[in-house]
């Protein structure tokens, strides 16, 4: 087999030689009977051990009309559907699914005349979504690693303006965990793309009268480099006319056609597809700002910081002891840090610096190991021998849990930036600030101090465009493996 060439990028997987004709690009064939058995049990066995020692001959039968309606459900829904599989999120997904389900056994239950508790049987109903957002989670995992090696990947075309190819190629370059590699690009004119991918073929600006004037350069070179799908990117080149010939020629020899709008980081949730008069459009949704589901997350927020404070109390008292006796100064530390809308407030942390740090910085502005506008060292001096242990437990930030119950800070948000950092942000970084800082975010449980500022951005602001609950509920998840995993934590 000819080897062909690809975009190749630090964090890029590169397939060097065209699939066999045996070869198969897709995903393993165990995933779907894997997550089809961990839905099947984790509906079965718990509401088997809830109801068998109440009512042992009936508990078999209750036990497999919940788990053949879960699976009813989640096949219903097209999740075992193999482009589902693995993909995106599982949290959100899975808490939709089982409400279809508490509905329809409540009505089983109410046709069946089921006397039983509803509390009891509900109660019974719980571990299922854990045990299907985890078995999930972990073929998300495995599908990932597999991407990083280059395997488990759709080999894709790039069509486009030569701009166009090049954003697009370096998009999809620097990250590994979707399904495409791209192995050539089609530009539109005569002007040659910046992307390492090959050029399979050329397009002409106009758009021409006959459909295989674009048809067969695209075919023929979908066949040379065994692709699997086509990514088009629309421009003024690009009509609707002439893409609509082209995809009648790519489905007509079984291939994928997928069209790039541009957006970037929008979750899916909040794209909706419609037709006007023919015309196919795009309706994209607000990010949740307001109304019930962020009245919820901040009363969420409240009740949930005073209940921690509560039941951490003892966990307080130590660490503020240990603070105490190890060096001197305040046990706790008060900062000034910018939160929504740039307005400046108060947050509370363990001291975990020697007292005189601030004035110390200024000495070692020049040891900063971080890019951007954040000041991070690896081996910072000031830091005492207990404020390193809180810092690799996360246990110093637990005196904002009062700033949460205040109002200032939320469970989970972007990380609350100083004056000086917020002071020196652009248009697209003071973006962060459209929502309340957080306890946790994105960026805590995604490398925190190993990131750079670049990456941290993202986060932010994927986090503050697609807020959702189930999303609030995943991170504070994640939160706690983090911890555990002390990652990032200096």
């Amino acid at each position: 087999m000819p080897q062909v060439p690809v975009a190749r990028h630090p964090q890029t997987r590169v397939i060097q030689e065209q699939p066999s004709a045996g070869r198969r690009t897709g995903k393993p064939l165990w995933y779907a009977p894997a997550v089809v058995l961990g839905d099947a049990i984790g509906a079965f066995l718990p509401v088997y051990l809830t109801i068998a020692p109440l009512a042992a001959a009936r508990a078999v039968a209750c036990a497999t009309v919940a788990a053949a309606a879960w699976l009813l459900v989640r096949a219903s829904r097209h999740r075992y559907a193999e482009r589902r599989l693995g993909e995106g999120e599982n949290l959100r997904p899975v808490l939709q699914d089982w409400l279809v389900l508490v509905g329809l056994l409540a009505v089983v239950r109410s046709a069946t005349g089921e006397e039983s508790s509803f509390f009891l049987a509900l109660a019974a109903l719980v571990p299922s979504v854990s045990v299907s957002a985890t078995v999930h989670a972990l073929v998300h995992r495995h599908l990932v690693a597999r991407r990083r090696g280059g395997e488990g990947v759709r080999r894709a075309l790039v069509i486009g303006e030569a701009d166009a190819v090049d954003g697009l190629v370096g998009h999809l370059a620097r990250r590994t965990d979707h399904e495409f590699v791209v192995v050539g690009v089609c530009p539109i004119g005569d002007e040659d793309p910046q992307a390492l991918a090959p050029v399979a073929a050329r397009l002409g600006r106009q758009t021409p009268p006959h459909m295989v004037a674009d048809a067969a350069p695209v075919l023929e070179a979908a066949r040379r480099f065994g692709v699997d799908a086509v990514l088009v990117v629309p421009g003024p080149h690009m009509t609707g006319t002439r893409l609509r010939r082209l995809s009648w020629a790519l489905h007509g020899e079984g291939c994928r056609l997928v069209v790039v709008p541009g957006l970037t980081e929008v979750a899916g949730r909040r794209v909706g597809i419609f037709s006007v008069a023919g015309l196919t459009m795009l309706n994209v949704a607000p990010p949740l700002t307001r109304g019930l589901a962020a009245l919820l997350k901040s009363v969420t927020d409240r009740l949930g910081a005073a209940l921690l404070i509560v039941l951490l109390a003892p966990v307080f008292a130590a660490v503020a002891l240990a603070v105490r006796l190890d060096s001197p100064g305040p046990v706790v530390h008060r900062q000034t840090r910018i939160g929504r809308g740039g307005v400046p407030f108060t947050m509370a942390k363990f001291r975990t610096m020697v007292a005189d740090a601030e004035r110390l910085r200024q000495q070692l502005a020049g040891t900063n190991e971080q890019d951007g506008l954040m000041f991070k060292i690896r081996n910072d001096p000031r830091i005492t021998r207990v404020g390193r242990v809180l810092r690799s437990c996360s246990l110093d930030e637990l005196p904002q849990l009062f700033n949460v119950v205040r109002g200032h800070m939320s469970l989970v948000g972007p990380r609350p930036p100083l004056p000086d950092e917020a002071a020196g942000y652009d248009e697209v970084e003071s973006r962060r600030l459209a929502v309340k800082p957080g306890l946790t975010g994105l960026w805590q449980v995604s490398g925190r101090s190993d990131l750079s500022w670049d990456e941290t951005i993202a986060l932010d602001l994927r986090y503050v465009d697609n807020w959702s609950p189930s999303g609030d509920l995943g991170v504070l998840m994640r939160t706690v493996r983090a911890v555990v995993a002390r990652t990032g934590a200096y």
